[in-house]
C-alpha cells in the first residue's frame, strides 16, 4: 500500500508529551488522559478552535485502563470536539501514531473531513496482569490452577511467529551480520545525541509539559525521564543478552518501555486558508508494507521506498531521517539494506534514548520532524517504524516555510 496525497493535506499542530519511564512519573495517567494533553496542546499551538475537528483518529495499542476502548472517542470529546464529530481508536501496533495521520490524511482527500485530530497515546506502566488459562468467569474446574499472564509481555511476543520481538532482532543480526559491539555503539549514540539535542532546546516546539500530582504537590514534567546520556560504552558491554546467549540484543541497546502521547492536527487546503491556520508541514506520501513476521524490523526499507516511489523522490531527497529505534541491532539492519546515511537518521536520538511507548511513537516522530526541519531550514523528511507480525509504515513529510 502506497499513496501520495493528491489533495493538500497540511500538519498545522503537532505536539507531544514528554515520554515517561517505565513506572516512572506519568504512570499515575491512562492513556486517554496522556493524549488529551497532547492535543489540547496541539489545538491551542494551531490557533483554532476545536469545534473545528471533523473527526479524531488516535492510535493505541495495549489497552490499560478500563477506559481503553473508547480511547479515541474520549480523547475527542475531552478536547472540545462537536458531539458529531467521530472518532476511531487505531492499532496498527508500533505504527499506530504514523497510521491515523494517514487515516487523517485519507479522510481529508475523499472529503469526509477538513481537519481531523490525530495521535498516539500509550501508558505501558499500566499493562494489567490478566488470568490466563482457565477462565475464572466460569468458574474454576476442581485441580485446575489460575495463570496470572503479563499482558505487557505477551503483547510483545508474535505467537504466530513462535517469537518475542527481540528474537526478530536477533535474525536480523545473524542475517546483515550485525556486531554486538556495533549495536552497542549505536545505542551509545542514540543516548548522547537526544543529551545534545535537550541542551540545545531541540524539543521544546514539540514538547507538552504534563503537570502531575504527588506527596509533595504538583509539579510539571517538561523532559523525556527514560535517556542515560550518563551512560558509556563500557557500561553498555557489561550488560547482558536478554534473548540469546551469545546474542546482540541487550536492555541497553533496545527501546524502552514507556508511557507517553502525541498529537497532530491536520487540515486540508480549504481549511487552512478557510480559517487562517499557518501549514507547519505538508503530508507529501505514505507507504505500508507487509514482511516475514521473523525478522519485522526490516519492515522500514520496504515501506520507505514505497512512499518515496508514490512521491516521486528518491533518499537523495530526503534531508532528515526518523527510523524508530526498537532494538540497535533492527535499525542498522534497515541501515544496511537502505544505504542510509547516518548523519541524517534521528539526529536528536531515537526510541533506544527516549523510549517507544507503543501507539505514541510514530506521532513523537512527525511531531519532531515537522519542528526541525522548520528549525534548520531543511524541505524533506521521513519518518518510518517497524512493526511487530511483520509490516512497516513510512511517511513522507515537506516544510512548507522554504
Amino acid at each position: 500500500m502506497a499513496a501520495v496525497a493528491a489533495r493538500k493535506v497540511f500538519i498545522v499542530g503537532a505536539k507531544r508529551t514528554p515520554f515517561g519511564a517505565f513506572g516512572g512519573a506519568l504512570s499515575a495517567l491512562s492513556a486517554t488522559d496522556l493524549g488529551v494533553i497532547s492535543s489540547k496542546a496541539a489545538i491551542e499551538s494551531a490557533g483554532v478552535s476545536a469545534d473545528a475537528i471533523d473527526a479524531t483518529f488516535f492510535g493505541n495499542v495495549i489497552q490499560s485502563s478500563a477506559d481503553a476502548c473508547y480511547l479515541a472517542r474520549h480523547i475527542g470529546l475531552r478536547v472540545g470536539a462537536p458531539v458529531a464529530s467521530p472518532a476511531l481508536t487505531v492499532n496498527r501496533l508500533c505504527g499506530s501514531g504514523f497510521e491515523t495521520v494517514v487515516q487523517g490524511a485519507e479522510a481529508i482527500q475523499v472529503g469526509s473531513a477538513r481537519v481531523a485530530l490525530c495521535g498516539g497515546a500509550e501508558n505501558m506502566s499500566n499493562a494489567p496482569l490478566s488470568i490466563g488459562g482457565v477462565s475464572a468467569r466460569w468458574g474454576v474446574p476442581l485441580g485446575a490452577g489460575l495463570k496470572l499472564e503479563d499482558s505487557l509481555w505477551a503483547g510483545l511476543t508474535d505467537s504466530h511467529a513462535g517469537l518475542p520481538m527481540g528474537l526478530t532482532a536477533e535474525n536480523l543480526a545473524k542475517q546483515y551480520g550485525i556486531s554486538r559491539d556495533a549495536c552497542d555503539e549505536y545505542a551509545l549514540r542514540s543516548q548522547l545525541l537526544w543529551a545534545a539535542g535537550h541542551a540545545s532546546g531541540a524539543f521544546e516546539a514539540e514538547m507538552a509539559p504534563v503537570t502531575v500530582e504527588g506527596k509533595k504537590g504538583a509539579r510539571t514534567i517538561d523532559t523525556d525521564e527514560h535517556p542515560r546520556p550518563e551512560t558509556s560504552k563500557d557500561k553498555l558491554e557489561k550488560l547482558r543478552p536478554v534473548f540469546k546467549k551469545d546474542g546482540v540484543v541487550t536492555a541497553g541497546n533496545s527501546s524502552g518501555i514507556c508511557d507517553g502521547a502525541g498529537s497532530l492536527l491536520v487540515a486540508s487546503e480549504d481549511a487552512v486558508k478557510d480559517l487562517k491556520l499557518e501549514p507547519l508541514a505538508r503530508v507529501v506520501s505514505w507507504g505500508i508494507v507487509g514482511c516475514d513476521p521473523k525478522i519485522m524490523g526490516i519492515g522500514p526499507a520496504g515501506a520507505v521506498r514505497k512512499a518515496l516511489e508514490a512521491a516521486g523522490l528518491t533518499l537523495k531527497d530526503m534531508d532528515l531521517i526518523e527510523v524508530n529505534e526498537a532494538f540497535a541491532a533492527q535499525y542498522l539492519a534497515v541501515e544496511k539494506e537502505l544505504g542510509l546515511d547516518r548523519d541524517i537518521v534521528s539526529t536528536c536520538g531515537g526510541a533506544i534514548a527516549l523510549g517507544h511507548p507503543l501507539g505514541a511513537s510514530g506521532s513523537r516522530i512527525l511531531a519532531h520532524l515537522t519542528h526541525k526541519l522548520r528549525r534548520e531550514k531543511l524541505r524533506y523528511g521521513v519518518g518510518t517504524a517497524c512493526i511487530g507480525g511483520g509490516q512497516g509504515i513510512a511517511v513522507i513529510l515537506e516544510n512548507t516555510s522554504l
